[in-house]
This record gives C-alpha cells, structure tokens and sequence, in this order.
C-alpha cells in the first residue's frame, strides 16, 4: 500500500487550481467554434453561459483522481478511470472514443494504444491537454512531472510526439507553479527545454522561444501551428508560447490564445491550465461562474 505524502495537501490545491483555469480554457475556447459566435471573439465578449467543457476536462479529471488516490501514476487505474469517465458527448476524437469503449469491455490498454494508426500509436495533442494539473502537482519537481507525464501519456498516445508533448506541458506548469520562482517567458521555454528530449516537439519550442518578441499570435501560429492538424507538435509549442507571454494574466492569455484559431478548446485548454498553476493566474471570477462545474466524482481538498 502506498504511504500517503504530507505534501500531497499542497499538491492537491495547486492541481485543482490548475485544473479549473483548464476547465475555463477549455469550455470557454469550445464556445469559438460556434460560427454565432465569431463577431463576439473579434469584440472580446464573451457568449452566453453556461460554457460546457469537453474531453479534455474530463481526462484532466481523471489524471487528478488517480494522483489523489495513488499519489503517482498509475496506469492501470488511468486508463480505468477514462474508460468508466468516457462520455462521448464530450467531443472526444474518434479513435480515443473507440479505444476508451473498447477498454471498457474488457480490452487490454496496453495492446489497444500501441496498435492506434497501423501500429505507430498516436502522436495526438489528446495526452498534452489533460496533464498541467499533474505538472501543478510536481511543482516541487519538474523533473518527476516530466517522468509521470510520460507514464500518463501511454495508456491513450505512445507516439513519441505525443509523449513528448505531455512531457513539455507538465515541464511548463511545474515550473510555473512553484511559488519560489519568478520566471521570464525566455526562462520559462528554456526550463521545458532542458527537460524533454529532443523531437519535434522540441524544435518547434526552440522556435517558439525565438519568436517571444512576436506580438502577433496569429503570425507565430502560421509558424509553430496551433493544432489544426491536433498533433501533439502542431499544438504544444504555441500553447507554451501563448502562457509563457501571458503568465499572471489569465484573460490576456486566453485571448491570445483563441485568437489564432485551430483546435481552439485544446489549445486554450492547455495554456488555461499552465497560467493557473502560478500564482496569481486565477481566470476571473465571472468566467468560473459562467463554466460548467467540475464532475462530482472530481478530487477536492
């Protein structure tokens, strides 16, 4: 039996913070693919309540209530817990949606995930958006955050890219989430950089770092990509990006990120769930009103 950690209080407050400004990225970003609601981007107004989270969410969920009850993670109880948490009106892609299914009659996770795609598993930005709560956690240790990120990432995407991906966003919210640091983007990006291996994934964050004086978020997206390919390299960079110049600013990162489109619930997900893990990265009151409230069956303090 695992010996619970005294820190784990802690951990818990900073994952659950980090999971709600995930939650508001996420619905609220899903609220932009409504074509009625395009002029309200452009004005920055936001639509009409209630914002209803997707996949990303729920999984994120279930990353938090595995670490809450084995104080790691386990994959066995992952894959578990998004199989029996699976709802699939909640936007989950087609070949995730049939795996989760299949886990839950009975599928082995490990044979199901590895044969994804002709047997090359998925290189999905699916891993990455569920992880920053996990990232929030470690914020103690970014270098176990990256370890149990990778573990995480298997039980759906074994792709290299994929994995990696989780790896930087874990990388990014641990850092940002320990109150002992102050760090500039530049700081931020080379801190996730010195703990992922190299892959596309990095390149594209090795761009990302060298186009932080870029105001324009649709212009770095036309470089780095912004998920509408929803691969884990098409996604993540831009998202570290997007938080690495809007820490402390919840709103200003959300916009930026919204504005450059794509796979808009994933990507303002991601960078949501980074700029809560600091401190003073709260999404606005309002905003978490508006939001869908977590699942009953969430972890809470």
């Amino acid at each position: 039996m695992t010996t619970p950690d005294p820190r784990d209080a802690e951990r818990c407050a900073r994952a659950l913070a980090s999971l709600r400004g995930l939650s508001v990225g996420d619905a609220l970003g899903s609220q932009f693919f409504v074509p009625a609601h395009y002029p309200a981007l452009k004005r920055r107004e936001l639509p009409p309540a209630p914002w209803r989270w997707t996949d990303d969410t729920e999984m994120a969920c279930s990353v938090l209530a595995v670490l809450t009850t084995h104080h790691r993670v386990d994959q066995d109880a992952l894959a578990r817990s998004f199989a029996d948490r699976h709802d699939d009106g909640r936007d989950y892609g087609p070949a995730v949606d049939r795996l989760l299914r299949l886990i839950r009659e009975g599928g082995d996770w490990r044979e199901l995930s590895a044969a994804l795609f002709n047997g090359h598993g998925s290189w999905g930005n699916g891993a990455a958006m569920r992880i920053a709560p996990l990232g929030a956690w470690y914020a103690d240790d970014p270098e176990q955050a990256t370890h149990q990120a990778e573990i995480s990432a298997y039980p759906t995407h074994q792709h290299r890219e994929a994995v990696v991906g989780a790896m930087a966003v874990a990388a990014a919210a641990a850092l940002v989430a320990d109150p002992s640091r102050t760090l500039r983007p530049a700081e931020l990006l080379d801190g996730v950089l010195s703990l992922i291996p190299r892959s596309a994934v990095q390149a594209g964050l090795r761009r990302a770092r060298d186009m932080l004086d870029y105001g324009d978020p649709g212009t770095v997206a036309a470089v780095l990509g912004c998920g509408r390919r929803t691969t884990a390299h098409d996604t993540v960079p831009f998202t570290l990006w997007a938080a690495a110049r809007n820490l402390g600013d919840f709103e200003g990162a959300f916009w930026t990120t919204v504005r450059a489109g794509g796979d808009v619930d994933t990507t303002c997900g991601i960078v949501g769930g980074i700029v809560a893990a600091a401190p003073g990265g709260t999404p606005p009151q309002e905003w978490l009103d508006r939001t869908e409230p977590l699942p009953a069956w969430t972890p809470t303090l």
